[in-house]
């Protein structure tokens, strides 16, 4: 009895250390602004990964107010703490609502996506989108920032972040900016279809 309590430990603890990590890396919209702790799509995400028998530790590095310049800044504190096999970058939106540079928050990304890959992480980055009001020239640079950082980096994209909550009243809050809880749904399912054929079973992809 005793022989097989023991085995039944080592499994488990062997098998939470092969669990990769996966860093969700972004800003209000990925840490459940407004809304309960419990219902943002990260946490959603997570319940999913393990519905589904992927083995990962989902480590939410957002921060609220983040612009791509602190991503930058604060990206190789996160990967050296975390060790992710895998991360989900998803800023750039307060670059844009506050009318920064498209050039400079695209150089941003890059750094920060160059830095993912190079701790041997699988990257995919998430986008975001302005609106018309931004006028029709900055709208178009936004989109291309995304476009070409992962062109340039060789990495999988998810255009538009809020594709489908965008302009739907019931899923947006008050201010117009942050969805709902009754959005976080339909926002998994976006990333999601970008996310799952970077997904691997068994927990083997987390860096050293």
């Amino acid at each position: 009895m005793i022989k097989l309590v023991c085995t039944a430990l080592l499994f488990t603890v062997t098998a939470a250390a092969q669990a990769a990590t996966l860093l969700v890396f972004g800003d209000s919209l990925s840490s459940a602004y407004g809304i309960g702790p419990r219902e943002g799509w990260v946490t959603l995400m997570e319940e999913r990964l393990k519905q589904k028998k992927f083995d990962y530790n989902v480590v939410n590095a957002s921060i609220s107010g983040e612009t791509t310049s602190g991503g930058a800044t604060r990206i190789d504190e996160a990967l050296a703490r975390t060790k992710p096999g895998l991360v989900i970058v998803a800023l750039g939106g307060n670059d844009g609502l506050r009318g920064l540079p498209a050039t400079q928050t695209q150089a941003n990304l890059g750094r920060i996506v160059e830095a993912a890959k190079r701790s041997g992480a699988r990257v995919l980055l998430v986008g975001i989108r302005m609106p018309p009001n931004y006028g029709a020239q900055y709208v178009r640079e936004f989109d291309a920032i995304y476009t070409g950082v992962a062109r340039r980096h060789k990495i999988p994209l998810v255009p538009f972040m809020l594709q489908g909550v965008w302009g739907q009243l019931d899923m947006m809050q008050p201010d117009n900016i942050h969805p709902t809880a009754a959005a976080q749904p339909v926002i998994l399912e976006t990333v999601w279809k970008g996310l799952q054929p970077l997904l691997k079973r068994g927990g083997t992809g987390n860096r050293k």
